[in-house]
């Protein structure tokens, strides 16, 4: 299911909408589809571009305040010339759209390694407004944002930024189960910033890597003679923490890329996105598992003895014990900022693990990699 969208784009104030006679040159639109996010939809006429976000979050895109705008609607002039980012995920989509010039706060520098941010933050070209729950509203507004987007949580905070009138953008990237449709937002950030042409280019390229490589792993798994596929290496994530295991689901991205990398997810049949589990409960589904991955921001060089310190009973798991930790360190990689729109990079840093012989011999994994 997609959705094909075109926006005029300039202003036309003697174009009618489409449909009515109106002569519109192929030059001055931009199409694009949305294929695989679900957190927001588009619908174009010649002059407003109307986009639904998540549940209730609606916005009028126009180039122009003349173009009058349908009830219910807010009106966002684009391409917007300044804005703050709540999240990595979402500074992620202005970073691959070469767009840092259009960011001018964020809520913090925290495991971001981007020098060219670094450097805007310290110059004072970005400012840090703070952390959700404790937004300081003085350096919002010392941002002068044409618009904010949000990413709605449970700190929330966002109460004393709506009064200073300044229009809230849902980002819903995060919410996105497949990993294509959490790269796709980048199209959304490009419709508010005039650069879909771009994140069509850009999308173009991730969408076709991952899905190449997607195919080139299920083309590997031919039927035995018995009928049955053979047997797919398992894995499990995460680690203990406060006494909880937080379990990533069956239905979460990630679980997706084990899928398409060549592997079973251990919690491949659980409905729900993502849950908190005793030890035991883990234990259970996880202690003959072939591979574990772990991501962390531990200080320093991880090991499996400093895995096993963490947690003695770690050491019970099959994977614990025939070394195959897939291991990424967020204080040391790019990770938390980027690789939302990685994920074609993601799956082949798996596919490296689970299936060596479908990369290059050389290949040099970006994020994951065995521990050692």
């Amino acid at each position: 299911m997609f959705a094909v969208v075109a926006f005029v784009a300039c202003s036309r104030k003697d174009a009618s909408v489409a449909g009515a006679g109106a002569a519109i040159s192929a030059d001055s639109i931009v199409t694009f589809e949305v294929k695989y996010a679900t957190g927001f939809s588009v619908r174009d006429s010649a002059d407003v571009r109307l986009v639904d976000v998540g549940r209730g979050y609606r916005f009028a895109l126009t180039r122009s305040d003349d173009v009058a705008v349908p009830e219910g609607y807010t009106r966002v002039r684009v391409p917007i010339k300044r804005t703050i980012c709540m999240t990595a995920l979402q500074l992620s989509n202005f970073t691959v759209l070469d767009a840092h010039d259009v960011v001018k706060g964020l809520t913090g520098t925290k495991n971001l390694f981007n020098a060219d941010i670094r450097q805007r933050v310290k110059d004072g070209r970005m400012v840090k407004i703070g952390m959700e729950g404790n937004f300081d509203t003085e350096m919002v507004l010392a941002a002068n944002p044409d618009v904010i987007f949000i990413s709605p949580s449970k700190r929330g905070g966002y109460d004393a930024i709506k009064e200073t009138g300044i229009t809230l953008v849902p980002h819903l990237g995060y919410k996105e189960l497949d990993p294509l449709g959490q790269a796709e937002w980048i199209k959304f950030v490009g419709m508010f910033i005039g650069k879909e042409r771009e994140a069509n280019d850009v999308f173009a390229g991730i969408e076709q890597r991952y899905n190449e490589l997607k195919e080139k792993v299920n083309a590997q798994s031919p039927k035995q003679s018995d009928g049955q596929s053979p047997k797919r290496p398992t894995v499990f994530s995460g680690e203990m923490h406060y006494g909880n295991w937080h379990a990533v689901g069956g239905r979460n991205y990630l679980a997706r890329i084990f899928r398409d990398a060549g592997a079973e997810y251990v919690i491949d049949d659980d409905e729900t996105a993502g849950e908190n589990l005793e030890f035991e409960k883990m234990y259970a589904l996880a202690a003959k598992a072939d591979y574990w991955r772990i991501l962390n921001s531990f200080p320093g060089d991880f090991s499996y003895e400093a895995l096993g310190a963490s947690e003695p009973r770690n050491e019970l798991f099959e994977a614990f014990r025939q070394r195959k930790v897939i291991y990424c360190n967020m204080r040391q990689q790019t990770y938390y900022e980027i690789s939302p729109v990685q994920p074609d990079v993601l799956l082949k840093d798996f596919v490296a693990i689970f299936h060596p012989e479908l990369v290059e011999a050389d290949y040099v994994p970006t994020y994951y990699r065995l521990l050692k």
